[in-house]
């Protein structure tokens, strides 16, 4: 029974990996939170990842790996997704020799700025985020320009300009200029009525007053998820994590901040699809992400603080230079961190490692609920820092 079984499985995955080298499976994008990868590396945090996206874009699945399927973006480009993300459709037919652009419209409502741009199927895509000047790229695949024109409303407040070029023959790339420094956040996706693309962008706050901002606050794992365990103590990094974020959002309040949402507040279990959900139905205008770190080695360690986005990077930096402040050692501002909650572009966010449960001096500081004290003031400094930075 078992070798039959075996054979089953083995017949349908040849079946399959010779029907996607054909290019004959088309697909869409489904899940809670669908995302593309670089290419089949993994490790504890994933395989580095390209972009989250929207539901129901058009894939071309080309092959067939044990945990994900290859796509073909481009005639240059592919990616890899999660084969739970994935919807294989009953469709064989091969890819149109073009599919063309329509045009773009940018505008604004009373909170946010937008670029609509019409494309005649739900293609893929990616972005990344510029700085100096401050600037969001979006890449559309499988697409060729026949834009002619861009029309751009006053009502636009935090987009200062918006253009696109043919950067390959079927990849669309818009440029979309900001009048900020500082980067807000934004998130794509395809509108309810169609296949118009729109990238709806933050615009900076009309305030730089800490008491003005929404602030949300994650402590890091909960639940089944304990995380690392204290060398001496064994103490659980879920809890003191809790004990960590709950300081902090004291902290913030006694400094006049009163929009304050925390992505748990007791010892619960909740995946990481579900906390970036609950912070995107949120909005909060910045993240922080409290977490203890560990080392195979007792010997490490320090403080740091980790982004994602270059555009996000101000914020973890002036964290970092304050959690110096109470005599950690410096472990670092690490970038392009491939964690979950570092993944989303719609608000700043910043990770922060306090210190490390692995290391004997560094665990008896993360043990004292004075330390835990500091680390909430050295926190909300340096988000009063960023914020005055932004003025």
């Amino acid at each position: 029974m078992k070798f039959l079984v075996a054979l089953i499985l083995c017949l349908l995955f040849i079946n399959d990996h010779l029907a996607a080298q054909q290019g004959l499976r088309w697909a869409e994008s489904t899940g809670k939170l669908p995302y593309l990868e670089y290419g089949p590396g993994d490790d504890r945090l994933g395989g580095a990842k390209m972009t989250y996206l929207d539901s129901q874009v058009l894939l071309q699945v080309v092959d067939s790996l044990d945990r994900d399927y290859i796509i073909r973006l481009s005639a240059n480009h592919k990616a890899f997704i999660p084969k739970e993300n994935v919807r294989l459709k009953n469709d064989t037919r091969p890819a149109p020799a073009y599919r063309l652009s329509g045009n773009f419209r940018v505008y604004g409502d009373d909170r946010f700025d937008y670029v609509a741009i019409a494309l005649p199927e739900k293609l893929p895509y990616r972005s990344q985020m510029q700085v100096g000047p401050s600037r969001i790229l979006v890449d559309i695949f499988g697409v060729t320009s026949n834009t002619n024109w861009v029309t751009q409303l006053n009502t636009a407040r935090e987009i200062r300009n918006t253009w696109y070029e043919q950067v390959e023959d079927d990849v669309l790339r818009v440029h979309i200029d900001l009048v900020h420094a500082q980067h807000w956040g934004y998130h794509i996706h395809y509108d309810s009525t169609g296949n118009r693309l729109l990238v709806r962008v933050k615009r900076q706050p009309t305030s730089m007053d800490i008491r003005k901002m929404s602030i949300a606050i994650d402590a890091g794992h909960g639940g089944a998820n304990t995380g690392a365990t204290g060398v001496s103590s064994g103490v659980l990094e879920k809890d003191y994590c809790l004990r960590i974020a709950r300081e902090l959002e004291s902290h913030l309040r006694k400094s006049g901040a009163r929009n304050i949402f925390m992505t748990r507040t007791t010892d619960t279990t909740l995946d990481m699809p579900d906390r970036i959900l609950m912070l995107r139905q949120a909005d909060p205008d910045l993240l922080v992400s409290i977490h203890l770190n560990s080392s195979g080695r007792d010997t490490v360690q320090g403080t740091s603080t980790y982004y994602r986005y270059i555009g996000f990077r101000p914020l973890s930096g002036h964290i970092l230079k304050r959690m110096l402040e109470l005599k950690l050692k410096e472990f670092g501002n690490v970038g392009h961190f491939n964690f979950a909650l570092s993944g989303p572009t719609e608000y700043p966010n910043c990770l922060v490692e306090v210190a490390f449960l692995s290391n004997p001096e560094d665990e008896k500081k993360i043990l004292d609920p004075r330390f835990q004290k500091s680390v909430a003031r050295k926190i909300t400094d340096g988000i009063r820092d960023w914020l005055k930075e932004n003025k």
